[in-house]
């Protein structure tokens, strides 16, 4: 990106000032280095978001943001409840993709011996890859039950604890879901994946907490130095996908009725009070719960392969937090208390201390931001900053960021030289693709350290922990 388009307004702030239809400032966080080295694509699209109807405050972009379909991949954006519009590409096609950790309450030490029995138990128990599909059967009225009542649903079937619904963003199920408005073709896709970790950039990963930057949170959160967490990366597979891809189309077709010129027809959208919209809106909420649903599943999944190894480890939920989004939330703008539709598309949600939905064991803490690295770096807890609303309506970064396509990682890489050098530093991988792998290879990512280091700057989130993989588990 040519820095010298951006007004400087701090190391790790820079702004894109109004021009042309913009309706507000882009604003974008990261270091200089951050933001020299992202696609010029995210500043046209920055600004692009910023021309939309109803948007309130500013149209953002996350230190880890890269080019995305119509909005940055990392990006934030408000719009009002009355005059504004939901987007499908702000939320993007893997709907509620998000990280969920587990501790273990075990030490480093205690995983070595059986650390490549319970690799390849974790990878028999956990279905991985493009197709992959579980045990569980869903018959139609099972499927509504499902994407009504979210991780809720999923414990009431027996995967899981009650206990974990206080650790699950919305307490493990959207409201106002709407079960109807999710296309047979949709159901049919995710009949038979329920319990799985697809494909892409999703992974399991048993992980070790190398580093504590903020004890006392370390300690509210019951991680400390030499522990081992899991971390599940994956969202609402094939269902989110076609959802997607279904109101996309729709809302492009709709944009003139609707009145509405875009800058780029990628960034279809449909004003909030119309029918599409709310349409939209409950299929969209119907794929957060069956993300919920399906993380919560894996979670019963790897609780049942530790438990073949460790007795009386139940592997309590530290948080479950999404990062591809639209949520109606309040937020102060101006001195008076606004409901907005806050997108978050490869964005996490990052509500600071004292927020009201936050539960009462996190409330005077903030709440866990779960950042996920690559399988041969590092990943990242961080806490809410106090200043987080008034900075990004409450979001932070979601992960390291592509440096580069997976067309360009699968000509630099090759997925078995990335599996031995791997193990060569003692990092398991298992996947039943070494093509995925490739792509996924940590030289395709950003430095995922220099993200967490500017969001931490920024004020958008602080940092509480490092981990570092032992075993991953790929798609």
């Amino acid at each position: 990106m040519d820095i010298e388009q951006l007004a400087r307004k701090s190391d790790v702030e820079w702004w894109i000032e109004p021009h042309g239809a913009m309706r507000v400032p882009g604003i974008i966080y990261g270091t200089e280095a951050l933001v020299r080295d992202m696609d010029h694509k995210v500043y046209e699209q920055v600004t692009n978001v910023a021309m939309l109807p109803g948007i309130v405050r500013a149209s953002y972009a996350m230190p880890d943001a890269h080019w995305g379909y119509g909005f940055p991949i990392g990006g934030v954006a408000a719009f009002d409840a009355h005059q504004g519009v939901v987007s499908a590409g702000g939320v993007g096609f893997d709907i509620s993709c998000g990280v969920r950790t587990l501790d273990t309450g075990l030490h480093a030490a205690e995983i070595e011996p059986v650390k490549e029995a319970l690799a390849e138990a974790l990878f028999r128990q956990i279905p991985a890859g493009v197709g992959s599909v579980g045990s569980i059967r869903m018959s139609d009225d099972e499927m509504d039950a499902m994407l009504s009542g979210g991780a809720r649903w999923a414990v009431g079937h027996g995967h899981g604890n009650v206990a974990d619904l206080e650790r699950i963003e919305e307490h493990g199920c959207m409201r106002e879901a709407r079960p109807e408005c999710v296309s047979s073709q949709a159901k049919r896709r995710q009949r038979d994946e329920m319990g799985t970790l697809g494909s892409g950039n999703h992974y399991l990963e048993v992980q070790k907490v190398v580093t504590v930057f903020d004890e006392p949170v370390a300690h509210a959160f019951g991680i400390r130095e030499g522990d081992v967490v899991v971390s599940i990366h994956c969202g609402s597979r094939g269902l989110g996908h076609q959802i997607g891809t279904e109101f996309l189309k729709r809302m492009v077709l709709s944009a003139a009725e609707h009145g509405l010129r875009l800058p780029d027809r990628e960034l279809a959208c449909a004003p909030i009070r119309s029918p599409l919209a709310q349409e939209y809106l409950g299929a969209m909420r119907g794929a957060i719960n069956c993300a919920l649903a399906n993380r919560q599943i894996i979670t019963h999944l790897v609780r049942a392969a530790f438990a073949r190894f460790f007795r009386k480890h139940d592997l309590p939920l530290l948080y479950d937090v999404s990062h591809n989004t639209c949520k109606v939330e309040p937020h102060v703008v101006d001195g008076e208390e606004r409901q907005l539709f806050v997108h978050r598309k490869g964005a996490t949600r990052a509500f600071g201390p004292g927020h009201p939905a936050l539960p009462p064991a996190l409330k005077a803490i903030g709440q866990p931001v779960l950042i996920g690295g690559t399988m041969g770096t590092a990943s990242y807890v961080l806490v809410g900053a106090p200043n987080s609303l008034e900075r990004s309506f409450g979001s932070s970064c979601h992960g390291a960021g592509r440096a580069m396509s997976r067309h360009e990682a699968l000509r630099r890489f090759q997925g078995r030289k990335v599996v031995a050098d791997l193990a060569d530093r003692g990092i398991i991988i298992r996947s039943p693709s070494t093509r995925g792998v490739a792509e996924e290879a940590p030289g395709a990512y950003k430095d995922v350290t220099a993200v967490v280091d500017a969001a931490d700057q920024a004020g958008l989130s602080r940092k509480v922990a490092r981990l570092e993989p032992i075993i991953c588990i790929k798609g």
